[in-house]
């Protein structure tokens, strides 16, 4: 495999069909993307062999990789996650593509989290590079919930009782992910100073989250531009080279209409 993506259960990724439509961007001809799981016990072999040009890398790996790495790069070092790898004659450099993809959802929907109070639903290893972003945007209070009371967190409890002037919510849980598709981590109705929800899940593509945000008058964006987002970064960090941003609203809008549901 020269390039593609390695992680130990991917049947439902949308990797390899955005990577070929980011070929149409980049006169390249013999760029071909793959999908790789890797079981567990396979791993370090895969790694020390250092068989590939430049991967992807997700769930559960995005930390695993990093002692293999020669280099890493300020924000994948930072957020203690890498996504990205590119083999330069046998020397690993890693980079998390994670932040640019949420940088630009945010950015592109104009949610201007600079003095704003957000919400995380989460702390996995999805929440790291979206508290990342936050932090480098100035967002002036960035509040961890989960259901259970944890060193860093609060509860969806201590959450209603104590800061309903929330101004974004930004699920990276897997509450509402499909099949659990009836499932929402929250009622945004008591947060009356909400201007933005975001749900990183992009199956379905519309939770039940956003469908109450949409419901409110709310912007509510789920997790699809980010994934084709970071996904052109790897690009342009594989083959070195610039993809224009139009792209990612042209994969988007495509892959919306093939899923069936239409631009949004």
């Amino acid at each position: 495999m020269d390039y593609g993506l390695i992680g130990e259960k991917l049947g439902h990724s949308f990797s390899k069909p955005i990577h070929e439509k980011l070929m149409r961007y980049h006169n390249v001809k013999d760029y071909s993307y793959g999908i790789r799981p890797v079981p567990r016990d396979e791993f370090a072999e895969f790694m020390e062999k250092k068989d590939f040009k430049a991967i992807n890398v997700t769930i559960p790996y995005k930390s695993d990789v990093i002692p293999y790495l020669s280099e890493i790069d300020e924000h994948a070092e930072k957020i203690g996650a890498v996504n990205t790898i590119v083999n330069r004659s046998g020397r690993l450099c890693g980079y998390n593509t994670d932040f640019y993809g949420f940088l630009y959802t945010l950015k592109y929907h104009a949610m201007d989290v600079r003095d704003k109070k957000v919400f995380v639903l989460g702390n996995g290893g999805a929440a790291k590079a979206v508290l990342a972003v936050l932090s480098y945007l100035g967002a002036s209070e960035i509040v961890i919930v989960k259901y259970r009371k944890d060193t860093g967190c609060i509860t969806y409890e201590e959450a209603l009782e104590n800061h309903r002037d929330v101004s974004y919510i930004i699920n990276t849980s897997p509450v509402g992910m499909y099949p659990g598709t009836d499932a929402t981590p929250m009622d945004l109705t008591p947060y009356t100073g909400l201007k933005g929800v975001v749900d990183i899940i992009y199956n379905p593509l519309k939770t039940k989250l956003l469908l109450q945000a949409e419901s409110l008058g709310l912007p509510a964006v789920n997790g699809l531009e980010m994934l084709i987002a970071q996904a052109k970064q790897a690009v342009e960090i594989f083959l070195d080279t610039a993809i224009t941003d139009n792209a990612i609203q042209d994969i988007f809008n495509e892959m919306m209409t093939e899923l069936g549901k239409g631009t949004a």
